[in-house]
């Protein structure tokens, strides 16, 4: 069966190639907008299906990744800042703080349309940061597309206290822990 990551990340790209498996990445066209009143875990629950399906082209029998993620501080969804002032002000925020972040993830098995979908928690305890740490952190490592505003796979790391959760690339936004048992039950081995 033909792999496929449903995915623009360079970040998720990375990450699967640990895997050692060939696959292929297809852009997903989906809305990422929170629906009214949907809470952090079932938005990225139904991005991960939604992106997962988007992509299937009927061509042939393919399992299909998707995956979504979202930063969540008080109950508030922290999305891709996109600009360095969002970044500093979502920064600021964390700073101090404990952050939650919520990865979706889903493989799609198009030949049977079976679905497992999951959602990987993991949390961020962040240091105390002063306005000049934030301001040189983001100049060095431009995390304007990362939920949350850092990489943790950068100089992000030095923003944290500590970290707590199973699988550390959910963090960077794909659980190859969480991914890998969804492979093996589908008789495909990392």
């Amino acid at each position: 069966m033909q792999l496929v990551l449903a995915s623009t990340s360079p970040y998720r790209r990375v990450l699967l190639e640990r895997l050692g498996r060939p696959f292929v990445v297809r852009a997903p066209d989906v809305d990422e907008a929170p629906s009214a009143g949907e809470s952090p875990d079932a938005l990225v629950r139904r991005l991960a299906e939604a992106k997962a399906r988007a992509v299937a082209t009927g061509r042939g029998p393919e399992l299909i990744i998707g995956s979504d993620q979202v930063a969540v501080i008080d109950g508030e969804i922290l999305g891709k800042p996109g600009t360095p002032e969002r970044a500093f002000q979502q920064l600021r925020r964390a700073s101090g703080n404990r952050v939650s972040f919520a990865t979706g993830l889903c493989l799609y098995n198009t030949a049977r349309d079976q679905l497992q979908v999951t959602v990987v928690p993991f949390h961020v305890h962040f240091r105390t940061l002063s306005d000049q740490r934030i301001r040189i952190y983001l100049e060095r490592d431009r995390p304007f597309d990362c939920a949350g505003s850092f990489k943790s796979e950068g100089l992000g790391i030095t923003l944290f206290r500590s970290l707590e959760g199973e699988d550390p690339t959910a963090l960077m936004g794909l659980p190859l822990i969480t991914l890998t048992t969804f492979l093996e039950a589908e008789g495909v081995e990392p």
